[in-house]
């Protein structure tokens, strides 16, 4: 059995939370080692939405200009009503919104993301980046963390963040709240070339259609050459994993009989990916001596409020902040790293509840959301996002 020690910190996980955590201490001069369970890096899904916090944190991170050049800046977000096929809200993205902000909202591909932030780690010569590394658990000894891993070797290191997503091993010794909470929800998810989008949907906006216990997301990516679908809707089903077949047959029937505009984008694909929808309760306390989580490890989210990966930006520039500012004392980084975080966090969590049930909302409750939405003003709606996108 090998004992390797290092010097790096050591990065379990090897996706954007994780990318984004060894940049984020390379930029302050701290080298890192990820180690990624796959075979090779990349990013499973297609788009992600970006909020003005996190282009604070490409700014921080030094990202912002190749961010820029495949992403698409949207100019509204706009709920529709899926059966009435009638506009409930629409929350404009330029203008006042850039003002009030001071950065731009955008949606991307989730791969051009993790390609950017992996391309800038090893531009700074900090990074090491190892796959096939399958993490079993760690310990701890005199300010060390040994990491172990199912082949019997180990390796240790200063400090170990646990970035490895929502069905953590790191979270198992930390927390141990057990597995993952079902929400209910399945999502599939696909792409269409542009040309194939009709042009009465075929917007640069990210739209949301709210029906009964369904809706439906659509935006542009790739600088509007493709564009972006992901249906949601209730299912007991469960299954492990972001990336499983799913059923278009199933699809169509749970969508039956909505607008046509929608619909017509579902009846264009035959082959979509699935994943059930999961989160878990939100916790205070995300470290253990220099070991600490970070993203989906430490918070996971349902995706209602497309802040998943923004929040584990914002984990990742503000945890290697306070490693800076503790001259590298991780244990005490760590911990006001969690107790810092927790609070937002957790209300991103819990809202993203929520507005699963706004979504997919019927009945007296569906025109109610309906009234109260739309009667809201540009300014109403953009006061009302300042707790989250005026942040961290």
């Amino acid at each position: 059995m090998s004992n390797e020690s290092t010097e790096r910190v050591i990065i379990v996980g090897g996706g954007i939370g994780a990318m984004g955590a060894a940049l984020a201490l390379a930029r302050k001069g701290i080298p890192s080692l990820i180690l990624e369970r796959a075979e090779s890096f990349g990013e499973i899904g297609a788009g992600i939405q970006l909020g003005p916090n996190v282009f604070r944190m490409f700014d921080r991170l030094g990202v912002t200009e190749s961010i820029n050049k495949s992403a698409v800046f949207v100019e509204d977000l706009i709920m529709m009503d899926s059966l009435s096929g009638e506009q409930i809200t629409r929350v404009p993205l330029t203008g006042g919104f850039r003002e009030k902000f001071g950065q731009p909202y955008a949606v991307t591909h989730r791969a051009d993301l993790h390609r950017t932030l992996m391309s800038a780690c090893i531009d700074t010569g900090l990074v090491e980046l190892r796959t096939g590394q399958m993490v079993s658990c760690y310990a701890q000894s005199k300010g060390k963390v040994q990491i172990l891993l199912s082949d019997g070797s180990a390796v240790t290191g200063p400090a170990l963040i646990g970035a490895d997503g929502l069905w953590s091993k790191i979270r198992d010794q930390i927390v141990g709240d057990g597995p993952p909470r079902v929400s209910g929800h399945i999502a599939y998810r696909a792409v269409l070339p542009m040309k194939d989008v009709p042009a009465d949907v075929r917007w640069n906006a990210a739209t949301l259609w709210a029906g009964p216990k369904t809706h439906l997301v659509h935006y542009p990516l790739r600088r509007s050459e493709l564009f972006n679908l992901v249906a949601v809707f209730h299912s007991d089903r469960y299954e492990e994993g972001w990336d499983a077949a799913g059923d278009p047959a199933e699809l169509r029937e749970k969508f039956q009989g909505i607008d046509p505009r929608p619909r017509s984008l579902l009846d264009k694909i035959e082959t979509w990916r699935m994943w059930v929808l999961c989160d878990r309760e939100p916790v205070k306390d995300w470290s253990d001596g220099c070991v600490a989580l970070l993203g989906d490890a430490a918070h996971p989210m349902l995706q209602y409020f497309a802040q998943g990966a923004n929040m584990a930006l914002e984990d990742a520039v503000i945890m290697a902040d306070l490693v800076e500012e503790t001259d590298r004392d991780y244990a005490a980084a760590f911990r006001a790293y969690s107790e810092t975080r927790y609070l937002r966090t957790a209300r991103v969590q819990l809202m993203a509840r929520f507005l699963g049930d706004v979504y997919h909302a019927s009945g007296v409750t569906r025109e109610l959301r309906n009234l109260q939405l739309g009667a809201r003003t540009a300014e109403q709606s953009h006061n009302g996002l300042a707790w989250l996108y005026g942040g961290p």
